[in-house]
């Protein structure tokens, strides 16, 4: 048991979780998360099925990152408790240690209190010990920078979970030109989507403005696949993607029309009756030399020669056409207008509470602290008697150049004024 215990609060073993888990982090942002299975064969088509079967579309969210992450938490939490136990027992075992060290300096009297006042200048507590043996401290509260450094990564990853696990997490079609509204009336308006570049490659992107409730606005800001937008509380992901049909429907009697953006089955019909069924919209078709028509009903970008397959009623019979963007049809007192497909995008939208990001940030400034603490607050102790001078603690170093330069200022002053004595008539 205690050797479980010895390599579950080992650094080594820490670094090892770290690595591992920094591997996954860099696999989960490589590899698109969340996708359908369809997406991914076809994204992967070697090596889909390891995707999903090693849950690599999922990585944040599988359960040996999660179980990562506990070990990982439970080795930050012991590597804490040995360290706040060490530095309770510092103090004492760190005083014990200097009485037994022999004397780094001889000083002489005067040099010992130049010392001294070295020492106090430099602001050291002064503790009195045995006789004329005296204790001073600096950087007492060096002592503390290991456990602060530990004590912030572990307050890192507790909230950097809470961060990944607890956001409430919505996804949205939205077309271009409208908003969504969020719950606390934050709007996320589309300005514009496409999926091509002017090149022909996929692209995926969207031009989306946030509006917070407090008046602040993002402005037009580009978002693609895994590189979203984060405003606020909220993150906005280019999730998924769509394209919509798009008819004007004309109304002959009165001169009035509507542009409508369909994505489902649905009537268009004045009188319930006659109108005008829109059944769905195709990428493409191939029509063979015989007239037989094959409907395309997939492809990776945009379409590029749209169909539409829409259903004539009127006054009884029903009629299939398949249309196309320009094209109009009539039926009654209606014009149907073919228009080019909308293309709108799918957006992941994450709603991360206000305390969580601002504990994250505390958990950050006091792991720098932390570090400041360790590397530059170093606690150092000397002892001064009668004799002379002892210097302890992790990097005495610098005490020690401290010390010698008192003794050296206080020696070349003592011959200045044996020297001015001896020059009097």
């Amino acid at each position: 048991m205690k050797k479980i215990f010895k390599v579950m609060r080992s650094m080594r073993f820490g670094i090892l979780l770290l690595g591992l888990i920094a591997a996954l982090s860099v696999v989960g942002t490589a590899i698109p998360q969340g996708r359908t299975v369809s997406w991914y064969a076809q994204t992967y088509r070697s090596f889909h099925g390891a995707i999903l079967l090693l849950k690599l579309n999922d990585v944040f969210h599988s359960w040996y990152f999660q179980l990562l992450l506990v070990l990982l938490g439970l080795n930050l939490t012991l590597c804490s408790v040995v360290r706040i136990v060490a530095v309770a027992r510092g103090r004492k075992t760190e005083t014990a240690a200097l009485m037994r060290q022999p004397n780094r300096f001889t000083l002489s009297p005067s040099q010992r209190e130049a010392v001294r006042k070295g020492l106090l200048a430099m602001h050291c507590g002064e503790e009195s010990g045995d006789g004329d043996v005296h204790i001073y401290r600096k950087n007492g509260f060096g002592r503390y920078g290991s456990f602060l450094t530990h004590l912030s990564i572990l307050l890192t990853l507790i909230f950097g979970a809470a961060a990944l696990y607890l956001p409430e997490v919505t996804d949205h079609d939205c077309l271009p030109g409208e908003a969504l509204t969020m719950k606390d009336s934050t709007q996320i308006r589309v300005e514009s989507f496409r999926i091509e570049d002017a090149e022909g490659s996929l692209d995926f992107t969207s031009t989306i403005d946030v509006r917070l409730p407090d008046g602040r606005e993002s402005g037009l800001r580009e978002i693609k696949v895994n590189h979203p937008l984060s405003f606020g509380p909220w993150k906005v992901y280019q999730q998924t993607y769509g394209t919509a049909g798009c008819i004007t429907v004309r109304n002959l009697d009165n001169g009035q029309e509507d542009r409508l953006t369909l994505t489902d089955l649905v009537f268009l019909s004045l009188d319930g009756v006659n109108g005008l069924w829109y059944e769905r919209l195709y990428p493409d078709m191939i029509e063979d030399p015989g007239g037989n028509v094959t409907l395309i009903s997939n492809v990776s970008g945009s379409y590029p020669n749209p169909v539409y397959q829409v259903e004539t009623a009127s006054d009884g019979e029903y009629t299939p056409i398949l249309a196309f963007p320009g094209e109009e049809l009539q039926v009654g007192s209606l014009k149907f207008i073919f228009e080019d497909p909308v293309e709108y995008p799918g957006l992941r939208v994450k709603y991360t509470p206000k305390l969580i990001n601002a504990l994250l940030i505390a958990s950050f400034a006091l792991m720098i602290l932390g570090l400041y603490i360790t590397f530059f607050c170093q606690p150092v102790l000397v002892r001064l008697d009668g004799e002379g001078c002892a210097v302890g603690g992790p990097k005495p170093e610098g005490m020690l150049l401290h010390i010698q330069e008192w003794m050296e200022e206080k020696h070349s002053r003592a011959d200045g004024e044996d020297n001015s004595q001896e020059e009097r008539p």
